[in-house]
């Protein structure tokens, strides 16, 4: 069983890794209102994890899944709310000039609740852990229990991942806010975050 859970871990490891719209997310927040605000962010998303395992012990993230309605209107929030995270980026890089690197703008709401709409608006979620965890879920454990663990597991190897990635940010923070680099980077992640609403909202259960 130890094995199992061992390698249930690797997959999920290597899954978390992956860039992806919380990855965006965190980019986004951690470069625009530092190390503090990006942990809080990285927070919002192990909670959005723990709604969607929650929902999955209980079943209710199966009917998601299966419903083709229910997956729509939830993969087009989705897409809406990563539009806009979008769109809000590419209007910061187009404040202020060169000649002003001490006007930074900073994300308005909660990143909190930032972290944790963005990834409960993500129906993949959803198909991840009722497609994918149940076969990883170690066949000696009763199922609620082995899903459980996988759900933790999956959300303190977010936690660890995204958590190292906002301390590596804020340690180059001062590189991010000169004006032309942060203009740059504010409109690759606008770009990126945009993208990844478009892939959401055309993405298939």
């Amino acid at each position: 069983m130890l094995v199992q859970l061992l390698a249930a871990t690797g997959v999920l490891a290597v899954l978390t890794v992956v860039p992806g719209p919380d990855m965006a997310v965190v980019t986004k927040r951690a470069l625009a209102s530092g190390r503090q605000d990006g942990l809080r962010t990285v927070g919002g998303i192990a909670a959005g994890l723990l709604v969607w395992g929650a929902l999955t012990v209980v079943g209710l993230a199966a009917v998601l899944a299966a419903s083709a309605t229910a997956y729509t209107l939830v993969k087009l929030a989705g897409a809406l709310y990563l539009g806009f995270l979008g769109v809000q980026a590419l209007l910061q890089s187009r404040r202020g000039g060169p000649e002003k690197p001490a006007a930074v703008p900073v994300p308005s709401g909660n990143p909190w609740r930032t972290g944790l709409v963005s990834n409960v608006l993500n129906p993949k979620i959803a198909v991840f852990y009722t497609g994918l965890l149940p076969t990883l879920a170690p066949p000696a454990l009763p199922p609620h229990l082995g899903m459980t663990l996988l759900v933790l597991a999956h959300v303190a190897l977010t936690l660890a991942w995204l958590g190292g990635y906002v301390m590596v940010l804020a340690r180059a923070r001062a590189f991010f806010e000169r004006p032309s680099v942060r203009r740059a980077t504010d409109r690759v992640t606008g770009v990126v975050l945009i993208g990844f609403g478009v892939k959401v909202a055309t993405s298939q259960p």
